[in-house]
């Protein structure tokens, strides 16, 4: 799969002006359907998801993606979101009228590496990583969270082998207000698994 993203984040030096704001609202049809009433709860304790569905706080997801030498197997967990304020995501954007009513959204996800060859030129399983607000796909801010606390710059890393983690953040612009916070991970052509993080 390749690294879609690398163009538009070359594209400026400094990380708040590397703007690429999609359209927000309409939500994609996989995306609705993959919200499946009958799947079971999520229980406390840590586990991993058969195949797409809704995730609790602290369980995993396993897929596969097709890298640069071969296919990896991945654990995938959602950390956490960090929602900023308003403020924030008018100074995070070239210009401020794009982000009236909105805020930042930087989704916090972990990375392992559990089978397949070694990476020795970075990885595409970020690329799998979307944030929802109240049912509707943000806008994806480029570069905005890369060099953040606790995040890590998925293109800087180029030596990944099995038994190895990373944390990728991805940072969405959505709706101030949202009540509910998702992060949404796939295989390619699969079915997306969510972690909700409600909202107060």
């Amino acid at each position: 799969m390749p690294h879609h993203k690398t163009a538009l984040r070359l594209a400026a030096p400094v990380a708040v002006l590397a703007l690429a704001l999609t359209a927000c609202g309409g939500s994609d049809d996989t995306d609705a359907d993959a919200k499946n009433p009958a799947s079971p709860e999520a229980s406390a304790s840590p586990s991993r998801a058969a195949s797409g569905g809704d995730l609790g706080t602290g369980e995993s997801a396993t897929g596969k993606v097709a890298e640069d030498p071969g296919e990896v197997t991945y654990e995938v967990v959602a950390q956490k979101v960090e929602v900023g304020t308003e403020a924030e995501a008018a100074e995070a954007v070239a210009d401020a009228a794009d982000a009236k009513g909105k805020v930042l959204a930087t989704a916090h996800v972990k990375y392992t590496h559990k089978g397949g060859p070694a990476l020795t030129d970075g990885s595409s399983v970020h690329d799998g990583t979307t944030v929802f607000a109240d049912g509707q796909r943000g806008g994806i801010l480029i570069g905005a969270s890369e060099d953040g606390p606790g995040c890590e710059d998925p293109y800087d890393v180029d030596s990944w082998k099995q038994g190895e983690s990373h944390v990728f953040c991805e940072t969405y612009v959505i709706p101030a207000g949202a009540t509910s916070v998702e992060v949404h991970w796939e295989e390619e052509d699969g079915e997306p698994y969510v972690w909700k993080f409600p909202q107060k």
